[in-house]
């Protein structure tokens, strides 16, 4: 593929240039091809990556809270009254021993609320009950931006 042959010649001193001299370089052309090709499959496939029940959170005029060094957790209510622990969808009756068994191998006690608009408040404030007892004190409940501001200035 590209590699020339090298010949021994009779009456001449040792090499002969031209078709039959060994190529020295190396074609880097398909390595660059490939590479850039599996750059734009990553860059493609990242932000599919993210997983995430989907659910219309509430619009508010909070900011973004600042990210720490360990995964955040997530609890999430969805318009269905489904409650999940990141993915993994959990029972009423599962929720507070499963956090308990969570906290107990976590460094913080910080948690994230993410509840469908639709849902009563009844419920976001169960569930926001059983995240305390199941060990999170630290609970931060998530939103969109861009909601009313409520006569509020500035940032």
């Amino acid at each position: 593929m590209g590699a020339g042959v090298q010949q021994k010649t009779g009456g001449r001193r040792g090499r002969r240039r031209g078709k039959s001299a060994a190529m020295s370089e190396i074609n880097v052309t398909p390595f660059v091809d490939v590479m850039l090709v599996l750059l734009i499959i990553f860059m493609v496939a990242a932000p599919m990556l993210t997983v995430g029940v989907p659910i219309e959170l509430p619009k508010t005029a909070a900011s973004a809270l600042p990210t720490e060094q360990e995964e955040p957790l997530a609890v999430t209510l969805t318009a269905d009254g489904r409650i999940l622990i990141q993915s993994q969808e959990v029972a009423d009756g599962e929720l507070i021993p499963k956090l308990r068994a969570v906290a107990s191998e976590r460094t913080s006690d910080k948690i994230f609320l993410r509840a469908d608009g639709s849902i009563p408040y009844s419920r976001v404030a169960q569930v926001m009950g059983a995240l305390n007892s199941g060990g999170f004190r630290n609970i931060g409940l998530v939103t969109d931006t861009d909601g009313p501001s409520f006569g509020a200035s500035g940032g």
